[in-house]
């Protein structure tokens, strides 16, 4: 640019507004936990600059939905908790074989109180249900098995004719599956009858067919609850073929899996769920009579391998699980997993009848058995040869066996 002239540096004022109001943090207080999780308190000011200086407004005058948390979380230091026992209750039978139950509460090491729970969340917590023996009945012959009623049974006759809607066997599940409800018809009933009693009982059930189509609608309940079940190589997809859900009214349908979570009422006819895993739950929820949707269900070979060799899924009602044996030259980082899945009107009960899980001068690390809820999502971990007894709040469990 050498020959042409330079002309001369200038300053020009670009803007004489003054700049809008905005929000002023100053810095955080003091913590209110003395360890752990606690929060800091924080004073945010709504400010404009006039003339180079900060000056205080009201409120309203800065954007609302840009305001800082006065409150923010903080933690100063970690803190230690533990999982704190009551006594054992007594014997809940005067002969034969009970149980003994006791509370569980969450203890801080450094205040020695009874804290929230959430804060023993992330430790393993002992057996608070376990087996006791009073003695033998004087009407007892002999002497009876405590896991006696827990005895595989053969599958039920399944259903014919209207029991389209119930839960069916399969043959590539290899344990006892449950027949639908009851559907035998009173003396001078018909199959309008039968179909109408399917038709309205088709709340609570457990699905087991590769492919199906469930009527959700007219029901009368206003929570109604499916689940889906196939093989763990498969995954289930889902299409909303009807629905009159009225959305403005607060009416919903939720489907929820291991792998996935998803809620909708608004364009749902046509739509498509697929529910990444072999279990698929599908809950409505209706305020109008009459309201509901018609879904059709698919299975098919899953994409992608979500479980280990060694896993296992149960759908049958009762029957033994047996903790699957690795060779010593087939040790690897693997965990084996148990899937239960029954109906959702069901609930699941889970004893241990043996627990032998070898000396433990020989392991390098002390073998345990690790329970989950998956409705809550709340884990108890058993260990030793001690027997216990375990129940669910839902109709899912998962037990994994850790070397």
């Amino acid at each position: 640019c050498q020959p042409v002239p330079k002309p001369e540096s200038r300053v020009e004022v670009c803007d004489l507004n003054p700049c809008p109001p905005r929000w002023k943090v100053t810095p955080a207080g003091p913590c209110s936990s003395s360890c752990g999780l606690g929060l800091a308190v924080q004073l945010v000011t709504c400010v404009q600059v006039l003339h180079g200086q900060e000056v205080l407004q009201e409120e309203h005058l800065c954007p609302v939905a840009e305001k800082p948390l006065t409150s923010v979380p903080c933690v100063i230091r970690t803190c230690s908790y533990e999982w704190s026992f009551s006594e054992w209750s007594e014997c809940s039978t005067s002969c034969g074989n009970g149980i003994q139950t006791r509370q569980d509460f969450c203890l801080s090491s450094l205040t020695h109180k009874p804290v929230n729970p959430l804060f023993c969340r992330r430790f393993p917590k002992a057996v608070v249900v376990r087996g006791c023996s009073a003695g033998p009945c004087p009407e007892q012959e002999g002497p009876v098995s405590p896991g006696a009623e827990l005895q595989p049974v053969p599958p039920a006759p399944q259903p014919t004719g209207a029991a389209a809607g119930t839960e069916h066997g399969h043959k590539d599940l290899d344990v006892p599956l449950p027949a639908g409800p009851q559907e035998q018809t009173k003396p001078g009933g018909g199959e309008e009858d039968t179909a109408r009693r399917c038709f309205l009982c088709v709340c609570g059930n457990l699905f087991l067919n590769a492919t199906g189509i469930i009527n959700m609608t007219g029901v009368e309940s206003r929570d109604c609850t499916v689940a889906i079940g196939r093989p763990l190589r498969e995954e289930i997809s889902v299409t909303i073929l009807e629905s009159s859900l009225n959305c403005s009214a607060g009416e919903v349908l939720l489907f929820s899996g291991r792998m996935m979570w998803r809620t909708g009422c608004r364009k749902l006819p046509l739509s498509l769920i697929n529910s990444r895993t072999n279990t698929l739950i599908v809950k409505q929820r209706v305020v109008l009579p009459g309201n509901g949707v018609i879904l059709q269900y698919n299975s098919r070979t899953a994409t992608k391998k979500y479980y280990q060799d060694c896993d296992q899924q149960l759908f049958g009602p009762q029957g033994e699980i047996v903790n699957p044996v690795q060779l010593p030259d087939q040790r690897q980082e693997v965990v084996c997993r148990t899937f239960i899945t029954v109906a959702p009107r069901q609930r699941i009960s889970i004893r241990a009848l043996n627990t032998d899980l070898g000396p433990e001068g020989n392991q390098t690390h002390f073998n345990y058995i690790l329970v989950r809820d998956v409705s809550t999502m709340k884990t108890v971990v058993f260990h030793g040869k001690q027997q216990f007894l375990w129940q669910s709040t839902g109709s899912q469990a998962e037990i994994e066996f850790h070397e």
